[in-house]
């Protein structure tokens, strides 16, 4: 038979131990509400990083001019991210109709399949004209030609001259050099001076501007086109005559029209910009998105 003394113990003790057993259950729902309030404010900042991204995609001409405005965008708005990828104008725009990218650089204009295929994807491409730029006609500082008239240039190009020498040059084959068929530049140009022919078979091919530049830097032989800002001291850029005289491909007579090989330069979204890649194309169009323009070596459009 259980005493009164030790039968008060005994209540007494399961008193406490209930009072910590309820005080351990009640550490347990704390401990669990906090950490799903920390889940969802994860939730929460991983969907804001997620909103404030965005990435932009194509022409290689137009890719220094991005970069150097996405740059200078993101060291003022350091909480957004934004992606910058080469490629050419095809690749860009064909990236926008998959839904892959915000942004598609274009260094010419959209093509009517090109519409028709976004259309058809539920996509609707939007044009922004967002500089200007030159096409340069470059060869190697040590070929002593300085200037051709379109007929030469699509000559060479035809591949009806293969020889310097048919143009006023030295007796040594030309190496002509191209874009391949996803940049704009390659289209661009093919319509400009091919009139819509079709380029000489043997061609040497390029993927990137930055390599048409190396080749002819070290060939003697070698003529490419490339985007003005990609000139440097490596290259001669020629003087042309589109039939109005030969003009040099400076930026005065860039920005006055007078240099036959000018073209503005695209970015295309789906349907009108929002969030942020209307807060950075609003930038790129702004007085300070222009200056950079300017500095790339690009012509500002306002």
């Amino acid at each position: 038979m259980i005493s009164g003394k030790l039968f008060k113990n005994i209540t007494i003790f399961s008193i406490v131990m209930l009072i910590i057993a309820t005080a351990f259950v009640g550490i347990g729902c704390v401990d669990n509400q906090e950490t799903t309030e920390e889940t969802t404010s994860e939730d929460a900042t991983t969907e804001e990083v997620e909103a404030e991204s965005i990435m932009i995609k194509g022409s290689d001409t137009v890719l220094p001019l991005t970069q150097a405005e996405a740059e200078e965008f993101m060291i003022a708005n350091p909480e957004k991210s934004i992606t910058v990828i080469g490629g050419g104008s095809g690749v860009g725009i064909a990236a926008l109709i998959d839904g892959e990218v915000e942004i598609a650089m274009a260094s010419r204009k959209i093509k009517d399949s090109e519409i028709e295929n976004a259309q058809a994807n539920g996509i609707n491409p939007v044009e922004h004209i967002i500089a200007w730029d030159g096409i340069a006609v470059v060869v190697n500082p040590e070929n002593p030609v300085t200037e051709l008239t379109f007929e030469q240039l699509k000559s060479i190009y035809d591949g009806s001259v293969s020889n310097w020498a048919d143009v006023g040059g030295e007796d040594l084959a030309i190496t002509v050099i191209t874009r391949d068929s996803s940049s704009g530049t390659y289209g661009y140009f093919q319509e400009e001076v091919l009139l819509d022919e079709e380029y000489r078979q043997d061609a040497l091919v390029q993927p990137a501007t930055g390599a048409i530049v190396q080749e002819v830097g070290q060939n003697t032989g070698a003529i490419g086109y490339i985007g003005y800002a990609y000139l440097d001291e490596t290259t001669t850029a020629l003087a042309l005559d589109g039939g109005d005289g030969f003009v040099e491909p400076t930026p005065e007579n860039i920005m006055a029209g007078d240099y036959p090989l000018a073209r503005p330069l695209h970015y295309y979204t789906d349907g009108e910009p929002t969030g942020l890649a209307e807060e950075y194309i609003d930038y790129v169009m702004s007085s300070t998105g222009q200056d950079i323009v300017s500095e790339v070596g690009y012509f500002p459009v306002n």
